[in-house]
């Protein structure tokens, strides 16, 4: 196989060692349409002025994105109508603590959030203008968000002839060292692969990390930057889900296999009121305004 990426362009683009990081694809708003900064503002400043005007709100999935997008729609929005939709028997229940769950239902029932659990909520035409439960009723909103998850970024593969690369769920299978199987010079890191742990900022960093080390040593043929290191999937790993700036719920990591479950002030601290802007801007060596 010839090393060289071919860009959409017909440029070709050779490479010693490859990554692919392509992510996983996100219904709107986590997702923008468009391909520049100023589209992807209007893009923002549209929902806005969706929100601002809406009499009535609907939430569809209560994992952390849904939850928090019913706070901060609530926030946003306090004469409005907010109502949060969930598949499943409590808030966050896929996140290994019912703790948190309890604690993002008391919140939102505090603040006029309406809570459907057990009702799930499909498309009839595969966009959302049509929505029916699984009792047959058309809930309806003058607006729609969908939290229900996300696909992976990789039918580009497929379109290559490179789908024998993915698992059944459209993930990229790599290796203990996060090499794509089979490739010796091809990694994947993130949402993108079939590692076995929360897709979680956290999780990508490590990654991130473990994979720069094994392409420094692949690169160097062993000879400065030591050996290969096996990436290790974390079973649980710290994160948190704010309510708005002041308030959240977060997930520590303690000793063995506990857990603890932080409440408003430190999610606020840690979270909730920065986003963790400032460590990403460390993270990628940004300085200044």
């Amino acid at each position: 196989m010839e090393r060289e990426v071919i860009l959409a362009t017909g440029h070709r683009v050779p490479y010693d060692a490859l990554v692919i990081a392509t992510g996983a694809d996100y219904q709107e708003p986590a997702r923008f349409t468009g391909s520049t900064v100023e589209e992807a503002a209007e893009s923002f400043r549209s929902h806005q002025r969706r929100v601002a005007g809406a009499r009535s709100i609907l939430v569809i999935g209560g994992g952390p994105s849904g939850v928090e997008l019913a706070a901060e729609l609530r926030l946003a929005n306090p004469s409005a109508t907010v109502t949060l939709a969930h598949r499943g028997p409590r808030l966050l229940n896929h996140q290994g603590t019912g703790r948190m769950g309890r604690q993002a239902r008391a919140w939102l029932e505090r603040h006029d959030v309406r809570i459907l659990l057990d009702t799930f909520v499909g498309s009839a035409d595969g966009v959302g203008a049509r929505l029916r439960d699984q009792a047959g009723n058309t809930p309806s909103a003058d607006v729609v968000f969908w939290t229900t998850g996300t696909t992976s970024n990789t039918l580009w593969l497929r379109l290559a002839g490179l789908g024998t690369w993915l698992d059944g769920s459209g993930h990229v299978k790599v290796d203990t060292h996060l090499r794509v199987l089979g490739q010796r010079d091809v990694f994947a890191v993130g949402d993108v692969n079939d590692v076995s742990e929360a897709k979680l900022s956290p999780s990508a960093v490590a990654q991130g990390e473990a994979a720069a080390h094994n392409i420094r040593t692949y690169l160097d043929h062993g000879k400065h930057a030591g050996r290969p290191r096996p990436y290790k999937p974390a079973p649980v790993r710290i994160f948190s889900v704010p309510f708005g700036p002041e308030g959240g719920t977060t997930l520590l990591p303690a000793l063995g296999h506990d857990v603890l479950v932080l409440g408003n002030r430190a999610t606020s601290a840690l979270k909730s009121r920065n986003l963790a802007v400032s460590v990403i801007r460390k993270l990628l060596g940004v300085t200044g305004g």
